[in-house]
């Protein structure tokens, strides 16, 4: 966001400088409806433009946050069974334990 809004100004400032380098003798009673039409079209076409990054922008942080997401469950369900493993192992082992203390002849 904060790149679209450098760029936005560095476009501006340029458009600014163009416009006084091509009108020298420029006063603001020769502003007439060619430039207020100028000034409404930059405006509706950075409109359009800023709406389509946004669009686009909020799609992928979407995106990003339903991988975020996807990942923390894919923790939990390792933690899980790695849990469930520990118990498995720790079942055998006492199992193990037992038999080895109560041999059966």
């Amino acid at each position: 966001m904060k790149n679209l809004t450098i760029t936005g100004l560095i476009l501006l400032a340029l458009s600014v400088l163009l416009f006084y380098l091509t009108s020298p003798n420029f006063r603001i009673n020769d502003l007439g409806m060619p430039h207020v039409m100028g000034i409404m079209g930059g405006i509706g076409i950075g409109l359009i433009i800023g709406g389509m990054v946004g669009y686009v922008s909020k799609g992928s942080a979407i995106k990003a946050e339903e991988k975020r997401k996807e990942f923390k469950q894919l923790q939990k369900d390792k933690e899980d069974l790695e849990k469930q493993a520990a118990e498995i192992a720790r079942r055998e082992a006492e199992l193990r334990n037992h038999e080895n203390q109560n041999p059966q002849i």
